[in-house]
């Protein structure tokens, strides 16, 4: 098991053993709601298997070596809370992608493209992946707060692929010297996670916002880590974090890998 995962299973571990019977000077018995907004500048890793186009072959592609351009990404959550108990829901939509000329950074009915041949490649990446959640308040302490997750998670990704090979082919046959293709894919996965936050400075103005999750389902594994830094106006939050969120899809599925990690800069209105 990876270090990541190990880490994330310990924090949630920490969470599941927080005394729920701790103070509870941060609850409130009327309803609080949270917005937020941010900015994601990932890196993509993960690797497709296209299915094969008509008269060609499978396509093998791993994201990291292709992907150079953020399109565009759109970010926003939103939560509600009274007393111990609570819910929210957070949206991520990406697209993403790259043309890369000269490149062998794929393969072809198994086949690598030989050092003597080239490939220009027109591949994008876009989609929407959702988090619905409950909460349930474990920890409520005047300097840290801790909350027990449980939801769901919705990866709705579709990738394309446009391909055209040049020079010393070898031994890939000539119906796949051009072609496209499309991989889609929508998975729902059940997860458990804690999510909370350490104020580390005087008057509650500076903290540490930290979540993970993990889950599986018709994926055979999801998990998400985000940890930063934070300043508090009161009504209003600025975070600045590092957010890694990983998908195992399965081993013999067009989806096989797919993780975005990378900062994040957020806006957080509360009322």
């Amino acid at each position: 098991m990876s270090h990541p995962v190990k880490t994330a299973r310990s924090i949630l571990l920490a969470a599941a053993l927080a005394l729920p019977a701790a103070a509870s000077a941060q609850l409130s018995d009327t309803w609080q709601f949270g917005a937020q907004i941010y900015g994601y500048f990932p890196s993509i890793d993960g690797r497709t298997n296209f299915p094969s186009d008509t008269g060609g072959s499978n396509v093998s592609v791993d994201a990291s070596k292709l992907v150079e351009d953020l399109k565009f990404v759109f970010m926003g959550s939103l939560e509600a809370k009274k007393g111990r108990w609570g819910a929210f829901t957070d949206v991520v939509y990406i697209d993403l992608g790259s043309n890369k000329s000269g490149t062998r950074d794929l393969a072809i009915g198994g086949i690598e493209i030989p050092a003597t041949a080239s490939a220009s490649v027109n591949y994008d990446i876009k989609g929407w992946l959702w988090t619905i959640a409950g909460e349930y308040a474990l920890l409520a302490q005047p300097d840290a707060t801790a909350d027990f997750v449980f939801g769901a998670r919705m990866a709705d990704l579709e990738q394309t692929i446009d391909w055209g090979l040049e020079g010393n082919i070898g031994g890939i046959p000539a119906a796949n010297r051009t072609g496209s293709s499309l991989a889609e894919r929508t998975n729902w996965d059940g997860i458990v996670g804690a999510k909370g936050r350490w104020y580390f400075a005087g008057g509650r103005r500076w903290f540490v916002p930290w979540y993970a999750d993990i889950g599986t389902g018709e994926s055979d594994l999801t998990w998400q880590v985000m940890g930063g830094v934070g300043y508090s106006w009161g009504s209003v939050d600025a975070v600045l974090a590092y957010r890694h969120l990983e998908y195992d899809f399965g081993s013999g599925k067009p989806f096989q890998e797919l993780s975005l990690s990378g900062p994040q800069l957020s806006v957080v209105f509360r009322w």
